[in-house]
């Protein structure tokens, strides 16, 4: 049986089959740091406000420093409910009766919100530089193949011809969007809920403004009922994970198809790749598959947290403890997915004879031609239409489009047999220069434009290293 630490209340001890049903510990540890750091600063907060002795207080955060390191050196556990009795319990072990008074003017529902928030910002922190890593790899591979043709694709059939860049570019443009949306999210999990009680709010004189500038947060909460209950930052925060972990399995995708003998456009890294048990032959593409396969986990997740929530009434209540189950399965998958591709993308050999020649499909060229016929004056849809008989010509003749003569052409338009087109997969790249296209000199353009964002995101992140809040700085702040 596991007794309770706030349990006059009850003339039993809990049962051992409910302790083992309801305790979180083994979830919420790792929210002890961020679980340390909100306690020091609601410590200080109410010594300043002379709600609890200055003794008192000083004694707590000492403690707390001496809980911090324990659970630094061997890491938490413990017969507890959760990470809040673990460390209360530890405090009082630490400094005696004293440690009772940390929890004067708060609750395990104020808290627990505050710990999250704490831990998901600086999740969100490190998501974002995970992010910006693997736009670096993307864009130095970018900027290699500059000159490397392939066949664009749409419903998996050849269409036309791009650069290598410009395809490996449109993943740096999903990236950008995951980025921000980690960005923009910081705001909603920047708003700081501790002050709110168990529901309604305190009694006492507190300074809530006063603990948001110890833990650096902009804003404080304006509803005790929604902050205690509010997980829509986690949500939010949770569904960027999971359109970050849908980008990377569209791209692990890509790379086990080039990977595959049929294409061969690609290879892994030794490194990054496998074998077959019993076929010596094989090299497999696993880190991209299970990439591509784990991603069913983040969404499944955000679908978790999304049901638990939708039937809740007003305000906490004991189901929103699976919120951080649901919240650490979606980071714990989607963050290294994102930290192994980038290493995925720096050892991949691109293999662009073989990219070239499939570009290099004289079909790929078929709107080229309906193109040409339009700047000799052509409609586009009879354009359209000519081109087509055209391409039926060649695949009933066994032909290519630059297999037909001036006078082969004329057949079907008279203007073409004065005015041949150029139907080459470069002249068909090159000729594609609006911005966002694959034209050379618009790829180059958002080559420099990816590297100049990358660069704003960098230091972005150095502004929020400098904001960053640690145990060891509250701790050593002078006691006002």
């Amino acid at each position: 049986m596991t007794q309770k630490l706030w349990g006059g209340r009850f003339s039993k001890e809990t049962a051992a089959s409910v302790a083992a049903f309801t305790t979180s510990l083994d979830v919420d540890s790792r929210l002890y740091a961020q679980d340390i750091a909100g306690s020091i600063a609601h410590a200080r907060m109410l010594a300043r406000q002379e709600i609890i002795p200055s003794e008192d207080a000083r004694a707590i955060v000492i403690g707390l420093g001496q809980v911090y390191r324990e659970l630094e050196e061997n890491g938490p556990s413990g017969d507890f409910e959760d990470i809040h009795s673990l460390v209360e319990s530890r405090l009082t072990a630490a400094i005696g009766p004293a440690a009772g008074r940390l929890h004067t003017a708060r609750s395990r529902n104020d808290q627990v919100a505050l710990d999250l928030r704490l831990y998901a910002r600086a999740a969100s922190i490190r998501f974002v530089e995970a992010i910006a890593v693997l736009q670096d790899s993307l864009l130095r591979r970018a900027s290699e193949h500059l000159d490397t043709l392939l066949p664009g694709y749409t419903h998996m059939q050849r269409a036309q011809p791009v650069r290598l860049a410009h395809h490996l570019l449109a993943y740096v443009e999903m990236l950008q969007r995951d980025l921000e949306r980690m960005q923009d999210g910081l705001k909603r999990i920047n708003v700081m809920p501790l002050g709110s009680g168990a529901l309604a709010g305190s009694p006492y004189p507190l300074d809530r403004a006063y603990v948001a500038e110890l833990l650096s947060f902009p804003a404080i909460s304006t509803n005790s009922l929604d902050a205690v209950s509010d997980r829509d930052f986690a949500v939010e925060h949770m569904a960027a994970m999971a359109l970050v972990a849908v980008h990377c399995s569209r791209f692990a995708e890509e790379l086990v198809l080039w990977c595959t003998q049929e294409l061969g456009f690609a290879e892994m890294d030794d490194a990054h790749a496998t074998g077959s048990s019993i076929m010596p032959q094989k090299k497999n593409p696993d880190v991209a598959e299970l990439i591509r396969g784990r991603t069913g986990r983040v969404v499944g997740a955000l679908v978790d947290l999304l049901t638990t929530l939708k039937g809740l009434p007003l305000a906490y209540n004991r189901d929103l403890q699976e919120d951080k189950q649901a919240y650490f399965r979606a980071l714990d998958t989607s963050l290294p997915a994102v930290q192994l591709l980038s290493e995925v993308v720096e050892g991949i050999t691109f293999n662009t004879e073989a990219m070239s020649a499939a570009a290099d499909d004289a079909l790929l060229t078929a709107t080229d031609l309906a193109d040409h016929l339009v700047t000799l004056g052509m409609p586009f849809r009879e354009a359209h239409h000519v081109v087509g008989r055209v391409v039926s010509f060649c695949i009933t003749e066994r032909r290519t489009l630059r297999d037909l003569t001036p006078s082969d052409l004329g057949r079907f338009a008279a203007m073409l047999e004065t005015s041949p087109p150029n139907l080459t997969a470069r002249a068909s790249a090159d000729a594609r220069e609006v911005p966002g296209g694959t034209g050379k000199a618009a790829v180059e353009k958002a080559l420099l434009s990816s590297a100049e964002r990358l660069q704003k995101t960098r230091a972005w992140l150095l502004e929020q290293q400098a904001r960053s809040v640690s145990v060891a700085t509250l701790l050593e702040l002078p006691w006002s």
